[in-house]
């Protein structure tokens, strides 16, 4: 390793940076608020449980969007497909981007997007404390799925994935 170091309020740069060399995919999460949809881009998203089927993501506690999304009963994770950026870019700077986007909702009134790999809608389960984070635990009460590629997240860009040999 060509850098070692102890986490501390004087790394938090360093750290960002050695997590973001872990590849993940990209979500949105989305919900129904008092002032209308909102939507964030997650890519601290995990499966937790096939029995009891649930699934989590993180939010940071400073988010401008936190309380909303900490008082929705339920919420929508989206897997966002390779040819999906520009949503994941909309969502990362706006809550309320669904302007001109494409959505349904579903009969608890949250917003699903259209066109996503897979789609997780859920009801919240259970939150916790997380650092600067909470850490939200939904239970999976309807999946839908799609063929594609993945968007995915790598050293602060957007990529997509390719098998090795294409």
């Amino acid at each position: 390793m060509s850098d070692s170091f102890v986490p501390d309020d004087d790394s938090d740069l360093k750290l960002r940076a050695a997590f973001g060399q872990f590849a993940t995919g990209i979500t949105v999460v989305t919900a129904r608020s008092e002032t209308g949809p909102i939507g964030i881009t997650v890519n601290s998203f995990s499966s937790v449980s096939l029995d009891p089927p649930l699934a989590l993501w993180s939010l940071a506690k400073d988010s401008f969007r936190a309380n909303s999304f900490l008082a929705a009963t339920s919420f929508a994770i989206h897997v966002l497909s390779s040819n999906q950026g520009h949503i994941a870019r909309r969502f990362a700077q706006s809550a309320e981007s669904f302007d001109g986007l494409a959505f349904d909702t579903n009969e608890n009134g949250v917003p699903l997007l259209r066109d996503c790999l897979s789609r997780f809608e859920c009801t919240l389960h259970e939150s916790y404390a997380g650092g600067d984070h909470t850490i939200i635990v939904g239970r999976i009460e309807r999946v839908s799925r799609a063929a594609g590629k993945p968007l995915l997240f790598y050293g602060g860009a957007y990529g997509e994935f390719r098998r090795l040999g294409e």
